[in-house]
């Protein structure tokens, strides 16, 4: 009876055994497969970080060099436009229709470059010659019209296109630095075959600035004119870069001035010019020649603080004349009676050389 009762109850026994395994009783619950993704550790983050930097610094450094030195290349080799069969064919015929001797200029300059003009001496010519001059990627017929105006006043003038641009010489574009001897050998120019009372100077821009820098080395002048000169070529790099931002000088000092450095380190390595020389408000300090100059209020291509400057470093012999409503070289078209008599006036005014430099 025992034997039957023990074989019953290990009968039992392994059959609840079988049931337990078949629905998992008794052991303990596996967990679950999550279908989220992991959470990422704090150490792969700030890998990602990292790399995201490096590359930020990357393109930071490469923009820097490579940007800094195509600036630098396009700056000394600025768009050329010569002069056109058909503007000077307009021109010369403008001239013999008003009785306007007209006739070709050229100079060589210190290192070999042929710069070319145009002179012209109106009926009853007053004795004085002015000499004019452009802006950047330019040519003589950018002052043209400043020309016939003064020729109507019996100005003499010499119209000259500065190196390397329109139909002169000269392989690169120094803002000044070379071009301060190039107006000195037009001036040897006029004196030599005009001889005239009195040689004035107005310039444009770029040729207002290179027109301040010549004052140092050419001192027969009797006045000059400089409408949106830059007070020195590191600070009109530094609005450049603000320009387009409208954030004036501060961005070009900050955050693209690494840029401006190797630009200007470029131009020093590859063509030997210190572009840190090419300075009208260094070049005033000393003058004795009287300077008007002239700026407009909206010009945000070279803002007007920079002829504030060159006036501060020779209050007693540089004016000032801010147009409002004028934007780069816009004077004249934003208020032209009132150019035409400050400008004439002041060539008036001032009718003999300084007596000492």
């Amino acid at each position: 009876m025992a034997t039957a009762d023990s074989r019953v109850a290990l009968s039992l026994g392994r059959q609840l055994e079988s049931e337990s395994r078949k629905f998992n009783i008794g052991t303990p619950p596996q967990p679950a497969i999550s279908l989220l993704p992991l959470e990422e550790s704090p150490n792969r983050r700030f890998r990602f970080l990292r790399i995201f930097l490096c590359v930020l610094a990357f393109l930071y450094l490469a923009g820097t060099v490579l940007g800094g030195i195509g600036l630098g290349w396009m700056a000394m080799h600025p768009f050329r436009h010569p002069i056109s069969q058909g503007e000077e064919r307009n021109a010369r015929a403008a001239a013999q229709q008003e009785g306007i001797e007209f006739r070709d200029a050229e100079i060589t300059t210190a290192d070999g470059s042929t710069l070319r003009a145009w002179f012209m001496r109106p009926p009853g010519a007053n004795g004085n010659a002015v000499i004019l001059l452009h802006g950047v990627s330019d040519n003589r017929m950018g002052v043209y019209g400043y020309g016939q105006w003064l020729l109507q006043d019996h100005y003499m003038v010499l119209l000259a296109d500065a190196r390397a641009h329109g139909s002169s010489g000269g392989e690169i574009a120094t803002y000044g630095i070379k071009e301060s001897d190039d107006i000195h050998r037009w001036a040897d120019w006029v004196e030599n075959n005009e001889h005239p009372s009195c040689i004035f100077g107005l310039g444009e821009s770029m040729g207002a600035a290179q027109l301040l820098q010549s004052l140092p080395y050419e001192s027969r002048f009797c006045a000059v004119v400089a409408e949106s000169p830059f007070a020195t070529f590191r600070e009109v790099a530094y609005a450049r870069f603000g320009r387009e931002f409208n954030t004036g000088p501060w961005l070009g000092k900050t955050f693209f001035r690494p840029a401006v450095d190797v630009g200007f380190l470029y131009v020093y390595f590859h063509y030997g010019l210190n572009m840190e020389k090419a300075s009208p408000e260094q070049a005033v300090a000393t003058t004795k020649v009287p300077v008007l100059l002239i700026h407009g209020l909206d010009d945000t291509n070279i803002p007007p603080y920079h002829s504030d400057r060159i006036q501060a470093k020779n209050p007693s012999d540089v004016v000032v004349w801010k147009v409002p409503g004028a934007v780069h070289t816009g004077a004249h078209e934003a208020a032209p009676e009132e150019f035409d008599r400050r400008v004439l006036e002041w060539f008036s005014a001032h009718s003999s050389p300084p007596t000492t430099q």
